[in-house]
């Protein structure tokens, strides 16, 4: 399994995750939510160089010319609701995919122990496809592992790129782990170093979904 980090390499995608973590831009949500988008953004063209091509004869006004275009286009399918911005950056960028969707949420019992719950799943046929699975975080991963899980049982991927803006080293090795007889690749732009009692990463953002589309109740 790969794990690709995009941070901390002096491009524009560590001003868009200074941002993201900055408690007073988070004030404001649309720029929340369009930082997560050129995030994606980001991710989808440099997932683009792991996927395959063909090439195809284009012509112009004034002649022909032979260019590689993508042998088929990835599925996307978001985790929601803290997944949806990064998902729409993605799909920016590979706008011929077909889209799924995860819903899930953790479910709190005493002392901050909480079990993921995913109520529902959506997608197109996966068996021999790529498919990229996204998310805002992974703190402990098992978002990502009971999502996936569930995909799982629709059919087969061919490949599998888990898109994260954040991750913590728990995350990775509960992927390692849970997925060995999978060809899974991890893409993010940090490895957060801590996670608090209630599974957030530290230093973070904080609550994605809350800062993108407001609190819940």
């Amino acid at each position: 399994m790969m794990v690709n980090v995009f941070g901390n390499k002096n491009t524009l995608i560590d001003q868009y995750i200074s941002e993201l973590r900055d408690i007073d831009v988070q004030q404001d949500s649309l720029r929340f939510r369009k930082n997560l988008e050129r995030v994606g953004a980001v991710f989808g063209y440099e997932i683009s160089k792991d996927l395959e091509y063909e090439s195809k004869e284009v012509n112009t006004s004034l002649g022909s010319t032979n260019v590689p275009v993508l042998k088929e286009h990835p599925v996307l399918i978001a985790i929601m609701r803290a997944g949806l911005p990064v998902y729409q950056g993605l799909l920016h960028v590979f706008d011929h995919s077909e889209s799924g969707f995860v819903s899930s949420y953790r479910k709190y019992g005493k002392d901050n122990e909480f079990t993921i719950q995913v109520e529902y799943v959506s997608c197109p046929n996966i068996e021999g496809r790529t498919i990229l699975l996204i998310d805002a975080m992974m703190a402990t991963g098992e978002s990502m592992v009971k999502a996936l899980k569930e995909l799982l049982t629709k059919g087969k991927p061919s490949k599998i790129h888990l898109v994260s803006v954040l991750v913590s080293e728990e995350a990775v090795e509960n992927i390692k782990k849970q997925f060995s007889r999978y060809k899974v690749d991890i893409w993010t732009a940090a490895i957060d170093d801590e996670i608090t009692a209630r599974a957030l990463l530290v230093p973070g953002l904080g609550d994605a979904g809350d800062l993108a589309f407001g609190s819940k109740e």
